[in-house]
């Protein structure tokens, strides 16, 4: 059970935490999504601090399991307000938010399954 908790990790650090670079050194992709999506460029750091957020607290997971029970938490809202944004503006494009969501619930899911809640 540790090993897919580890695994689930790791990767959701990798993706959550190559995303919030992207966010926060004001790559172009951010701001065309945000363009789409009628978001203000300047919430597109904030988004990126979110998600930079969520990647340290899966981390600091390992270790407090609170804290990455809360981060995954987050991280759900995130990717569900993330999908909801594309769907409100006619964009199908959601399936790279459904695969960090799904990344996310998993961390959720195997979180809670090795640690308990708290």
């Amino acid at each position: 059970m540790f090993a897919a908790y580890l695994t689930i990790v790791i990767v959701g650090a990798v993706f959550n935490g190559a995303a919030a670079v992207t966010y926060l050194i004001g790559h172009e992709y951010p701001k065309a999504q945000a363009d789409m999506k009628g978001i203000p460029r300047k919430y597109v750091p904030v988004l990126g601090s979110l998600l930079a957020a969520g990647t340290a607290g899966l981390l600091a997971g390992l270790a407090v399991p609170a804290l990455g029970t809360l981060a995954a938490a987050g991280l759900i809202l995130y990717f569900v307000g993330a999908i909801i944004a594309h769907l409100r503006v006619g964009s199908r494009d959601i399936v790279g938010g459904i695969v960090f969501l799904a990344t996310a619930v998993a961390a959720l899911t195997l979180g809670v399954a090795y640690h308990g809640a708290w």
